[in-house]
């Protein structure tokens, strides 16, 4: 597999676009907002750079990366029979399903949606060709965290999953593969621990940044769950909660500091602020 188209140019589908892009794959991103379709180079080539700073990158794979990459404004303008196409939408199912029937019109060999939490036979329900869809979950920052949780609804086929795999192995990830159950298996794990970080704040236990400083100390963790959450945007974090708690109850249910912030507009790094103030950084 060589080319690949990503549905949104947000922080997810930012980041995957750079993981394909840089590992030498022909990559299409869709965007229609035009601030982000002007600063996805921006950004991408940025991150290249940094990437080089710290020897994660090779020169080349930087330098190759603006050829690489392609901004179209829709989803119809993607070339057909793309090895891949990964949509990267907002968490709402009927965007969702929207968006994921336009791309399979388009004819890819594998269709896949970067869902977090949604039911991939939910999505697949209108769909033409639902053996040749299944979620592949990537996890932020998508150049950093070497995970892609791919998810096989009731219809995916075999040769599906081992092209899901196939192409997480292309750009250095490995791959668990897990059955359709709501939150899969990482967001089940991610989420109950952010839900619990944010009552531990709301319960005045300690404050955000030692919170954080205790996953990162104690178990490792890369990034504490709070900032984790400002960074994935908590109007996401709600509307995964508000999705999780419909199934399994009052365990994820929404804490209230989380529906207060974003009632307030403040989601996080792409605002400027939620847990912590990232308008400096």
């Amino acid at each position: 597999m060589s080319a690949v188209g990503v549905i949104g140019a947000g922080t997810m589908g930012a980041g995957i676009a750079y993981a394909f892009g840089t590992a030498g794959w022909a990559t299409a991103v869709v965007e229609p907002d035009r601030d982000h379709a002007d600063g996805l180079r921006e950004l991408l080539a940025a991150r290249a750079r940094t990437g080089v700073e710290r020897g994660r990158l090779a020169p080349g794979a930087a330098a190759a990366l603006a050829e690489q990459l392609t901004v179209v404004g829709r989803v119809d303008e993607l070339r057909t029979g793309l090895d891949l196409v990964v949509e990267t939408v907002p968490e709402r199912l009927e965007l969702k399903r929207e968006v994921l029937d336009a791309a399979e019109g388009r004819a890819p060999s594998l269709l896949a949606t970067n869902t977090s939490a949604l039911s991939i036979d939910d999505l697949a329900a209108a769909l033409r060709r639902p053996e040749a869809f299944c979620g592949m979950h990537f996890f932020n920052p998508v150049w950093s965290i070497h995970l892609v949780e791919i998810v096989r609804g009731a219809a995916t086929g075999d040769d599906a999953v081992a092209a899901a795999r196939a192409a997480a192995a292309a750009i250095g990830k490995e791959a668990i593969v897990v059955r359709n159950v709501p939150g899969f298996a990482t967001s089940r794990l991610d989420n109950i621990a952010a839900f619990e970080a944010m009552r531990m704040l709301e319960e005045g236990v300690a404050d955000a940044a030692d919170i954080d400083r205790a996953a990162v100390l104690a178990y490792g963790h890369p990034i504490g769950p709070l900032r984790l959450s400002d960074v994935v945007g908590l109007d996401v974090r709600l509307d995964i909660a508000r999705h999780l708690s419909s199934v399994y109850g009052e365990r994820y249910a929404p804490p209230a500091i989380l529906e207060a912030l974003v009632a307030r507009g403040d989601l996080g790094r792409k605002t400027g602020r939620g847990f912590f103030d990232w308008e400096d950084t």
